[in-house]
């Protein structure tokens, strides 16, 4: 597939991909909406059939409900997909402020421990946060930033 972005002009938005019915998860992307001055965020549920091309593009089941993602360069040559913490501390990230220098503090935790503290969240997720019967619709003005509904 050609890219569709010539160089010097904008790439697109990243695109976080998240579990619907999840507590948490919905609590994360209020709290991006929230602070997310610059609306660079994308948001697809896991149970949507955008988010299950994208995954499968990737070699992801798409009925794995267990992790976060971010779609990063959406459709182009050099799509690349992150996930768990390093999806998460992207985020971070890219939220700037105060939320920058924490990413950065959380990636000097090496891998091999991030990813045991997400995986026991991840895993326990519905128990502490609950589970919802369906994905909530976004808010009006927040409508336009979810690529699935």
């Amino acid at each position: 597939m050609p890219s569709k972005v010539r160089s010097g002009l904008a790439r697109p938005h990243p695109i976080l991909v998240y579990d619907g019915v999840c507590g948490l998860c919905n609590r994360f992307v209020r709290f991006i909406l929230r602070r997310d001055r610059n609306a660079a965020f994308r948001f697809a549920s896991l149970q949507s059939p955008f988010a299950a091309r994208i995954l499968s593009r990737h070699g992801i089941n798409p009925t794995d409900l267990d992790t976060v993602y971010v779609v990063i360069n959406h459709e182009l040559l050099d799509e690349c997909l992150l996930s768990r913490s390093d999806a998460s501390l992207f985020v971070l990230h890219q939220l700037g402020g105060f939320w920058r220098p924490t990413a950065a503090l959380l990636q000097l935790l090496p891998k091999f421990l991030r990813e045991p503290a997400y995986n026991a969240v991840a895993r326990h997720r519905y128990r502490i946060f609950g589970r919802l019967d369906t994905c909530p619709l976004p808010r009006e003005h927040d409508r336009s930033l979810f690529l699935d509904h």
